[in-house]
């Protein structure tokens, strides 16, 4: 009884995840026309410049969207 007042009330955790997840993408889908405008050269240096943003504090959350258009391309 209280497990299915719990998932009416928050969903299930798939649904969740998927909810979670749809967020990402529809940034990386936003992403895919700049990125579709980019050279071989180009999308081979973002790869470097993910690693700096990382290195220098950026969160993963901030950098994956953009990452994983890239890596679509």
């Amino acid at each position: 009884m209280i497990n299915s007042v719990l998932k009416t009330v928050f969903g299930t955790r798939n649904s969740r995840e998927l909810k979670r997840m749809g967020k990402v993408v529809r940034q990386v889908n936003a992403l895919a026309e700049a990125t579709a405008a980019l050279d071989d050269t180009a999308l081979a240096a973002k790869s470097v410049e993910f690693r700096q943003r990382l290195a220098d504090g950026e969160s993963i959350d901030k950098v994956l969207p953009e990452a994983f258009a890239v890596v679509r391309e």
